[in-house]
């Protein structure tokens, strides 16, 4: 493959996390910070421009650089992911899935998304240049 085709197909594919990555915002099932990191990863890759954009927006950089740099994310991001993921899987392995070896997969998977969610560092004031977590930035972009 081709140097260009390479580098514009990781410029596309980031693209597409960080659309993913806001959606993700909105829509509870969909998490956000597991596609901005694909996104500055294929992003690192391709665009130097669209990399330094995503790790110093303002809203969606955060994400990235308590990962990045403190293997971190915040309480409520930790919580949510737990009741999500427990609770997709759990009613995938009792209501869907058919047979043991899918169940047990699916377990299996859950109790590894677990201990690295909760291997994670909870975002402390002092972990961002300014001092502010990623609610206080939105609720001053807000200007509340």
């Amino acid at each position: 493959m081709s140097p260009r085709v390479r580098k514009w197909l990781f410029l596309s594919a980031g693209v597409l996390a960080v659309g993913l990555g806001v959606v993700g915002v909105f829509v509870p099932l969909l998490p956000t910070t597991p596609f901005l990191l694909l996104a500055a990863a294929c992003f690192a890759r391709s665009s130097d421009r669209h990399y330094e954009w995503l790790l110093n927006h303002r809203w969606m950089g955060a994400y990235v650089r308590n990962y990045r740099e403190h293997r971190a994310t915040t309480r409520r991001v930790k919580v949510v992911t737990m009741a999500l993921l427990w609770g997709s899987i759990g009613y995938a392995t009792i209501v869907v899935a058919d047979g043991w070896v899918v169940r047990a997969l699916l377990l299996v998977v859950a109790v590894g998304v677990t201990i690295h969610v909760l291997s994670l560092r909870v975002v402390t004031g002092d972990m961002s240049p300014d001092g502010a977590t990623k609610r206080h930035a939105v609720r001053d972009a807000l200007g509340r």
